[in-house]
């Protein structure tokens, strides 16, 4: 199966360099590009596109808005934005816009292929201990950050499940949760996709938004 991709930023050298990347590759194809969230927007309208490599700079309409436009449509391609900085505000907004991860501009081809395949299968590509020194930079933001947990969907979990959440939140992969919980990686997998399926979530990237968001989990990575 062939992951359709679309390059949307407004350096028409680097989408000339990642479509060289992705060309090269058996399992993807760039079916569109876009300078601009403007024309990205014109675009998705008649193209058939799995995941957008998103600048979040860009003239007209910035990659955060855009994003948020995209991943309010059913059956919304997965957005992966790209950025110039680690730790970025950007990034941030971008990730509460719905994006399904970030990635720095300079990140090595292999890494991004990676990254493209598994925003494809459904999983969040930024690595949790980035994404948890994201949310610690700008967590004070947050308008419930430092307060009780307030997000009523959070009643509709089990004790387990917030367990599971929280340890989503602090970074640990599905193993290390198994580890930690003495469960099997199976029944961590299924927890999560409860987690998911009843906080309206898409991936786990929005779990950890949410469980700052909520003070379920506290700058620092502690809930």
């Amino acid at each position: 199966m062939t992951i359709r991709v679309m390059l949307v930023d407004d350096q028409v050298l680097l989408r000339t360099g990642f479509r060289m990347v992705l060309a090269a590759q058996p399992d993807m194809e760039v079916v569109a590009e876009a300078g601009d969230g403007v024309e990205a927007l014109q675009v998705l309208r008649s193209t058939a596109v799995d995941v957008i490599l998103m600048d979040v700079r860009m003239p007209k309409l910035d990659g955060v808005e855009t994003t948020r436009r995209i991943c309010a449509e059913p059956d919304a391609p997965k957005v992966l934005i790209l950025t110039t900085f680690d730790l970025d505000e950007y990034a941030f907004s971008g990730l509460k816009a719905g994006a399904s991860g970030f990635m720095l501009k300079d990140v090595p081809p292999g890494e991004l292929l990676t990254a493209i395949r598994a925003v494809h299968s459904g999983d969040a590509v930024v690595a949790p201990s980035t994404t948890r020194r994201l949310l610690d930079r700008f967590a004070p933001m947050l308008p419930s950050a430092g307060k009780e947990p307030q997000h009523k969907e959070l009643e509709r979990l089990t004790e387990r499940e917030r367990e599971v959440m929280v340890l989503v939140a602090q970074g640990l992969s599905n193993g290390e949760i198994a580890a930690r919980l003495v469960l099997s990686e199976a029944t961590v997998k299924t927890h999560v996709g409860r987690i998911l399926t009843k906080l309206g979530l898409r991936d786990r990237v929005q779990v950890v938004v949410l469980a700052y968001e909520t003070g379920l989990v506290r700058a620092g990575g502690h809930g």
